[in-house]
């Protein structure tokens, strides 16, 4: 294990779900906890035995610790661990404290080495753009394909980012929030669709033919989902990327059958972290822009109502 100094917390939907609903999802606190999980660190001190790692490197932390011994870890599909012990989540009975503190303790394989130019407020942006890399791999390849992102939150502008810069063509994003559809098309998107609009199946027939190759849903909304199965041309693939909640929600699987659409689902990340900071550190993709605030420790609750308003922010940081 090793200690961190944590520098830089983001704060994520999950977290505004916890501090908003008291829960996440199925994810009920048994009891109060700290939240953070998109954390930059610097080591403070090293356990026995920890050789990768020395006092003074500057981390980013992947907060999923996976047990390392079961069928999944052992198939490299450490984010399917039935034992994974997450930082500022309750998915763990009692849930188990995160980063926003001034010491997290975690193992030292959660630790990625930042690049000596990276700061830490890209350093924290690591975790949600693993998340999207994780998609875009579920996806099977993106390149030469047009690809729709149902959400232009901070994750899917990542996702999209993601998708670009893997060689897809067109890169949509559909919002019911127009701010956010500006947005997505300044940060590079190509085109920002309106999922309410009435022309929207023209608009997207004029756009790729006969739909989407792939369509990453990431807004978490069940309208979103349903409209997929729409825009998706046959043979396609829906990427499920956002949380749904715990109810059973009704699916069109008569079109799963007869335009044989895939389904697949994108569960945080498996071993993406490296290559995650290594696109940063190239230039392949901008980061930069999407950190809207940055907030001192002391106004901790005024940043989380910040990152509520889905209209004038992407991504919120905590300075520790």
């Amino acid at each position: 294990m090793v200690l961190l100094r944590c520098r830089r917390v983001g704060i994520c939907g999950s977290d505004l779900h916890y501090f908003e609903d008291g829960s996440c999802a199925a994810f009920v606190p048994d009891r109060p906890f700290t939240l953070g999980h998109e954390v930059s660190a610097e080591v403070e001190t090293v356990g026995d035995g920890v050789e990768t790692l020395r006092v003074g490197d500057r981390v980013a932390v992947n907060p999923a610790r996976a047990c390392g011994v079961c069928d999944y870890c052992r198939d490299g599909r450490l984010n399917l661990c039935r034992k994974t012990i997450m930082l500022g989540s309750a998915s763990t009975k009692p849930p188990t404290d995160g980063a926003w503190a001034e010491f997290v303790a975690v193992r030292a394989d959660q630790c990625h080495l930042l690049p000596s130019g990276m700061d830490d407020g890209l350093g924290a942006m690591m975790e949600p753009f693993a998340v999207a890399l994780h998609a875009v791999r579920r996806s099977r390849g993106v390149a030469g394909k047009r690809v729709l992102v149902a959400g232009g939150g901070t994750i899917g502008v990542l996702v999209g980012l993601a998708a670009r810069a893997y060689g897809a063509v067109p890169v949509a994003v559909s919002d019911i929030v127009e701010a956010r559809r500006k947005n997505a098309v300044s940060l590079g998107l190509d085109v920002a669709l309106d999922p309410t609009a009435q022309g929207l199946r023209e608009q997207v027939r004029e756009l790729t033919g006969e739909g989407f190759d792939v369509v990453f849903e990431a807004s978490g909304a069940r309208s979103a989902l349903r409209q997929a199965f729409d825009l998706v041309r046959p043979g396609g693939t829906i990427v499920q990327v956002g949380t749904l909640g715990t109810e059973d929600i009704p699916l069109p699987v008569n079109l799963v059958m007869i335009r044989e659409i895939n389904l697949v689902g994108s569960m945080r990340y498996g071993n993406v972290f490296g290559e995650a900071i290594r696109l940063v550190a190239a230039g392949r993709i901008n980061l930069k822009p999407l950190i809207s605030r940055v907030l001192p420790f002391k106004e901790s609750v005024e940043a989380i109502r910040l990152a509520a308003d889905k209209s004038r922010v992407l991504k919120v940081q905590v300075e520790i």
